[in-house]
């Protein structure tokens, strides 16, 4: 069973640890804001990374790279299953996956995730973790469950405010509880996201793209760019806007790019006539989804890029607010670039996750619909497959023991967000 662990843990692996030190080397080089201001030696950790990974090639016969730069080279170049790493679980790493995006030369989705599972934490998810934290502080201490809800939209709908945007923002009432965040949280857009005196937002996740020659752009967010070329969205003229300010990256990857997921999933609810509340509970979960005979659904939507990493951090869904039944939920082209996903998911989820079920965001609109249409078999429910509830009657109202009986309780849970994502 998927749930005893049973096969060997793998992030203890001495190639998985070598390459968890090569990307936590590969975010902190990324971090280098000037380059000018860089002198040698290269930070210790990316040399002891590097000794490693040469070490590892002596003994298997093959070339290592000749110092850090190539280093870096390989980790945008070469996919990581073709590294000569002898000992790497062979089906864990898919065949274009790199620690460097190869188009644009950022740190890919995976690096991050790579250096979570290895240290605990990577700088920016401290930083992401920390802002929702306190975030989640100051409206409680005012009891406004409605200013951390807008604070959260802000995030997702407003990664990138004009001088307008911000004088907008800058008035809203809901915001006042975190001011002090969001006058923290949003930085001056830097000189290398212009081109030809203007800025271009992608249509899809509201970002800025980042220019990679004189005629393409990149997004960052790998849906997008699963999705194709990424379809140009607004377009600010430097001289228009003045004052150009977008969220820091951390918040960019973890909170707006998965929380557009989750507003995109709020729509397509809402169109099939279910009540959906997002972050419910102060950010117990994602989405509280009811339906008109007043059976509940909790949903966490997560976007991982390795699944492995995501069963790892499977815990169960919070019990409060109270539900039915609930389950974590991906995003389907997640599913399409790797076919194993949620086979691999459920064989490293652990027993504390109580048997949660993955399913991609196609699922479980699909389940819904047939939910909706009378249907109360295993296709229409997001339980357990061995505790899908029986059918019973509502009286809109419920109770909490027997909305949260069918999943197993957690007084806490990580991965939230912005403990989340990735």
């Amino acid at each position: 069973m998927p749930d005893q662990q049973l096969v060997p843990d793998w992030l203890s692996n001495p190639d998985v640890v070598l390459l968890r030190d090569v990307a936590t080397a590969v975010l902190h080089l990324a971090a280098v804001d000037r380059l000018d201001s860089f002198t040698l030696p290269y930070p210790a950790g990316a040399q002891r990374a590097l000794d490693a990974l040469v070490l590892q090639c002596l003994r298997n016969g093959a070339k290592p790279p000749a110092g850090v730069p190539e280093m870096m080279r390989w980790a945008r170049a070469r996919p990581l299953g073709s590294w000569p790493l002898d000992r790497l679980p062979t089906d864990l790493f898919d065949t274009a996956d790199r620690l460097i995006d190869e188009d644009s030369g950022e740190p890919s989705q995976l690096c991050h995730e790579l250096t979570v599972q290895g240290h605990g934490d990577s700088t920016g998810r401290q930083y992401d973790r920390l802002v929702i934290h306190e975030a989640l502080r100051a409206c409680r201490a005012m009891s406004s469950p409605e200013s951390y809800t807008a604070f959260r939209r802000l995030l997702v709908n407003q990664p990138v405010l004009t001088e307008a945007d911000w004088a907008e923002v800058s008035t809203d009432l809901f915001l006042d509880p975190v001011r002090f965040l969001v006058e923290e949280i949003y930085a001056p857009v830097p000189l290398g996201f212009r081109r030809d005196g203007a800025y271009l937002c992608c249509h899809r996740c509201l970002t800025l793209l980042h220019p990679v020659s004189d005629t393409e752009w990149w997004c960052e967010r790998d849906q997008c760019r699963h999705q194709g070329p990424p379809p140009h969205g607004r377009e600010l003229v430097a001289f228009e806007v003045g004052e150009l300010r977008q969220l820091r990256k951390p918040l960019r990857q973890f909170v707006t790019g998965p929380g557009r997921a989750e507003v995109f999933l709020e729509g397509e609810l809402r169109a099939l006539g279910l009540t959906v509340e997002m972050w419910p509970g102060f950010d117990a979960y994602d989405l509280r989804i009811t339906f008109p005979d007043g059976h509940v659904w909790a949903v966490d939507v997560k976007d991982w890029a390795h699944p492995a990493f995501l069963g790892r951090a499977a815990t169960a869904v919070r019990p409060e607010p109270p539900y039915d039944e609930a389950c974590w939920v991906v995003p389907e082209f997640r599913v399409r670039a790797r076919r194993d996903y949620l086979a691999m998911y459920a064989k490293e989820r652990g027993a504390g996750a109580g048997g949660l079920r993955l399913l991609t965001d196609d699922q479980l609109k699909r389940a819904a619909r047939l939910r909706l249409s009378g249907e109360r078999g295993p296709d229409a429910s997001i339980a357990p497959l061995h505790t899908v509830p029986p059918a019973r009657g509502h009286d809109g109202a419920g109770t909490a023991s027997s909305r949260s009986g069918n999943q197993t309780a957690a007084t806490d849970r990580t991965g939230k967000k912005g403990a989340d994502h990735a």
